[in-house]
């Protein structure tokens, strides 16, 4: 059998999710300084966040190696496979977690470090570990995990914690049910092979695109909640309003698809057209997020 080698270990920290992560720390520095952040402490929190993510990932992978092995999508991991010994992983995964915790704790602050292993320890252990196989509400509240970036990017600029960080938190936290769900109506019958009860498994697909769009409306409206509190202006709000709107179209877009009888198929369903958009509204919203105060233009009453 062939030898692990390097793209194998890249593999297990997942990198497209690293990126989505990374997508939400940035831009909440740039509105925790209200400007632009000093360049050394990004980059520091950066790296910190994606050894700390990729940390994660690595032991999720090595957690999840039999249901992997289940799972046409994820059958070809290198530990689903067996080309990589676990012992190996587990050194790697432990390497990344200490490695994230000494960048961020001698490079950025105690706090920023503090928040970031919390998250290794929600995303394997609350999520992973005991409701992932368990309940068909894991991706809900196992998600807290990929809303602590938003507290970690805030905090390595403050050294504290404030009521923005927080509703942005709420709102990755309402948006992650309608970006990940319908990938979980595409992939519905690898969760199943697999024994793991995502919410498409166990649900109606009409039952599944209520709760998508349920979440998708709680996400515009917390996006909604940070205007009076930040305060942003006049971009950050255009921003949310238009993009927040697309996101709630899409939602209900799948909610039609899905109560009507003649969609019986994967392919009329399209559930992978929202999970698609869910990216880019995310990405679009935190672009505001840090576009706005360096160009702030106070909207009525706010400035």
């Amino acid at each position: 059998m062939p030898r692990a080698g390097l793209r194998d270990y890249v593999s297990l920290t997942k990198p497209r999710i690293i990126e989505l992560l990374l997508i939400t720390t940035f831009p909440v520095m740039f509105l925790a300084e209200r400007g632009v952040p000093s360049i050394p402490l990004v980059l520091a929190t950066l790296v910190g966040g994606t050894l700390s993510a990729a940390c994660a990932n690595v032991f999720n992978c090595i957690i999840d190696r039999d249901v992997d092995r289940l799972m046409h999508r994820t059958e070809g991991r290198p530990l689903a496979t067996g080309v990589m010994p676990v012992r190996n992983a587990v050194i790697f995964g432990v390497v990344l977690g200490v490695a994230s915790v000494l960048v961020l704790g001698l490079l950025v602050n105690e706090l920023s470090a503090a928040l970031s292993f919390g998250a290794i320890l929600l995303y394997v252990v609350f999520y992973t570990i005991v409701l992932k196989r368990r309940t068909a509400q894991n991706i809900v509240w196992g998600g807290i995990a990929g809303c602590m970036p938003v507290l970690i990017g805030w905090s390595a600029v403050t050294n504290s914690l404030a009521w923005a960080p927080f509703v942005l938190f709420l709102v990755v936290f309402f948006w992650t049910p309608p970006h990940y769900w319908p990938l979980s109506m595409r992939f519905k019958d690898d969760y199943a092979a697999a024994g793991i009860p995502m919410l498409p498994v166990v649900a109606e697909d009409t039952g599944v695109a209520k709760q998508c769009v349920a979440y998708a409306w709680a996400t515009v409206l917390a996006s909604l909640a940070l205007i009076p509190l930040a305060p942003m202006g006049w971009i950050y709000t255009v921003v949310a309003v238009v993009t927040g709107g697309v996101f709630v179209r899409e939602a209900h877009t799948l909610l039609g698809r899905a109560k009507d009888p003649a969609n019986t198929t994967l392919a009329a369903l399209r559930p992978m057209r929202l999970f698609h958009y869910s990216i880019s509204y995310l990405t679009l919203l935190f672009v505001g997020v840090a576009v706005d105060p360096l160009v702030y233009f106070p909207l009525p009453g706010l400035g």
